[in-house]
């Protein structure tokens, strides 16, 4: 099978930019000739080499400050590499910052045109799409107001209907989309899985790993302004994760230099097996947890998440009447989830100690896991076991 073209190609690139260290007028006017001393240079990205074929949804992560928006603008064409090259094909559009090329004086319809027209439609094309475009932001009563006086919400709402409906090849996002309310968020995604359907490119910038792990075809991980991961999205999140808690560790080191107290309650380990059947699984939890200070009250809570990130259950063990124990030293509880009917796969267990008022003794973020082997009829999140009577 002969491969899909490539839409955009992205060699060796490299930003820059330049941060004063001046903090006024005055300072850079008296540091004048000494510029070079009073400035660092900041690489927003390093030697980034990338191709992305036509017909693929690829998600840019990273931590904040990592590149993945800058990434984004210069292949939009709105930040120009310090060194490097990136070529693109196609109708483009982009939704890369809240209100982006929305003049505040103009109203949600003189806008409309003037969104379209930088995007490449003609007055001719805009008036053919223009009622589906209102029609899909929902905004008819407030489309002849000033923009200046929309809500956020509203902002995208309008955005995101002109960039969907200028028939573009390819289409950046860049985490906008958290900002319309829920209905509208699943407008919006139907309309995404739509354009996949139809082989458009999407590159999606996203703190989200479910929004991640159900969209994207590919991942790629950048930190530091490098490329640590380009492939499987399941992968990529997992790697973004360690990130994460790699940084939550040196975190608590500092916090621990600060303040060496000793946590109240403190997990030592957690270990997850299944007993599992033709139609369901029981999920078996041992924890070994050390109390150093009892308190008047503690509880334990946890979350099941799948590999691309997707939330599937969470709970507290407060509300069910579970006697825990409350004395210094070490100690073990079982936590049994049965009769749980979960699909093939593999599967990560989030964890914590803290009390009701909502005081964390302890977080294990990805403490276990487990793997589901089995199935019953059919394939997904869920086992289900179908009957079919005529």
């Amino acid at each position: 099978m002969a491969e899909n073209p490539t839409i955009v190609s992205i060699d060796n690139l490299s930003k820059r930019f330049i941060m004063h260290k001046d903090k006024s007028l005055k300072e850079r006017l008296v540091n004048f000739g000494r510029a070079r001393q009073h400035r660092d240079d900041f690489w927003a990205l390093r030697n980034v080499s990338l191709d992305i074929p036509t017909g693929e949804t690829l998600g840019l992560v990273g931590h904040n400050g990592s590149g993945k928006s800058t990434l984004l603008k210069t292949i939009g064409g709105i930040i120009q590499p310090t060194s490097g090259s990136v070529q693109r094909r196609g109708r483009l559009a982009a939704l890369l910052e809240l209100g982006a090329g929305f003049h505040p004086d103009l109203t949600g319809r003189d806008n409309v045109y003037l969104n379209a027209a930088i995007l490449g439609l003609t007055r001719k094309e805009t008036d053919r799409y223009f009622d589906a475009i209102v029609d899909f932001s929902g905004i008819e009563s407030f489309i002849d107001t000033q923009v200046k006086f929309y809500s956020s919400g509203m902002y995208v709402r309008l955005a995101f209907a002109v960039a969907v409906h200028v028939d573009p090849d390819l289409l950046l996002v860049d985490e906008v989309l958290a900002v319309g309310d829920e209905p509208f968020q699943r407008k919006c995604m139907a309309k995404i899985a739509e354009f996949q359907s139809e082989g458009r490119t999407i590159v999606l910038v996203s703190h989200s790993a479910d929004q991640v792990g159900s969209l994207c075809d590919r991942v790629v991980v950048l930190h530091q302004g490098e490329i640590t991961h380009d492939g499987d999205p399941a992968e990529g999140i997992r790697i973004l994760r360690e990130g994460y808690e790699a940084d939550r560790k040196l975190s608590d080191k500092v916090a621990e230099g600060a303040d060496a107290r000793r946590p109240a309650y403190s997990i030592t380990s957690v270990d997850a097996t299944t007993r599992e059947d033709a139609e369901s699984i029981s999920i078996i939890l041992d924890y070994l947890i050390e109390i150093f200070e009892p308190q008047d009250e503690w509880g334990i809570g946890l979350s099941i998440e799948n590999s691309l990130g997707l939330h599937i259950y969470s709970m507290t063990s407060f509300g069910l009447n579970a006697t825990l124990p409350n004395t210094v030293g070490s100690h073990r509880v079982r936590i049994t989830l049965p009769d749980v009917r979960l699909g093939a796969g593999s599967y990560v267990v989030n964890t914590g100690l803290g009390n009701q008022s909502g005081l964390n003794f302890d977080e294990r973020p990805r403490a276990a896991s487990f793997d589901v082997t089995g199935a019953g009829f059919g394939y997904g999140l869920i086992r289900i076991s179908p009957d079919i009577a005529s």
